[in-house]
C-alpha cells in the first residue's frame, strides 16, 4: 500500500486556483473548532489546542485524559464519501479532487490508528453536526472524557 499519494498527471486547475482553496481553508480557529471551544470552556472543561506533537495535529487534545478529538470539515474530509467522490466525478478537474479527498479520508485514517496505538481515543466531530447541535458534540466529549475517568 502506497503511503505517500501519486498525483502524476493530475494538476491543479490553475495556481491562483490552488492558492484561493489554500487560502479559504483554515487550519485552526475554523467556526466550528471555535464554537466547539466554547461550548467545552463553558461546561468547565480544558484542553490543549492544535497540539502539533500528536499524529494528525488533532484540534483539540484533554492530554490527561488521552483525548485528541478533530473538528472535520464535511468537503476536505469526504463527509458521505461516496456521495461526494460521485459529484466530484461529475466536476471539474475531477480526477485531481477525487484522488485529493481520497488521500484525506486515508490520511485521517492512518492518524487515527496511530493515535489509537499510542493510548489516545480519537473523536471526529463533522462541522455540519457542530453547526447544528454543539451540545451534542460536547456531551460525545464528556463520555470520552467519563470513561477515561472509569478506567
Amino acid at each position: 500500500m502506497r503511503r505517500t499519494p501519486s498525483y502524476v498527471g493530475l494538476h491543479p486547475a490553475s495556481s491562483s486556483a490552488t492558492s484561493a482553496a489554500k487560502g479559504a481553508s483554515r487550519k485552526r480557529d475554523t467556526k466550528p473548532e471555535l464554537i466547539l471551544r466554547r461550548a467545552l470552556w463553558a461546561r468547565g472543561l480544558r484542553y490543549r489546542v492544535d497540539v502539533g506533537d500528536l499524529p494528525g495535529r488533532p484540534d483539540i487534545v484533554f492530554t490527561a485524559a488521552r483525548v485528541a478529538c478533530f473538528v472535520d470539515g464535511d468537503y476536505w474530509h469526504g463527509r458521505e464519501l461516496e456521495d461526494r467522490i460521485a459529484k466530484l466525478a461529475r466536476g471539474h478537474n475531477a480526477p485531481y479532487w477525487v484522488a485529493k479527498i481520497k488521500t484525506n479520508v486515508e490520511r485521517d485514517r492512518r492518524h487515527d490508528a496511530a493515535l489509537a496505538v499510542a493510548g489516545w481515543n480519537v473523536l471526529r466531530l463533522w462541522e455540519t453536526d457542530l453547526l447544528k447541535d454543539a451540545g451534542h458534540a460536547v456531551e460525545q466529549v464528556e463520555k470520552a472524557l467519563e470513561r477515561h475517568a472509569g478506567a
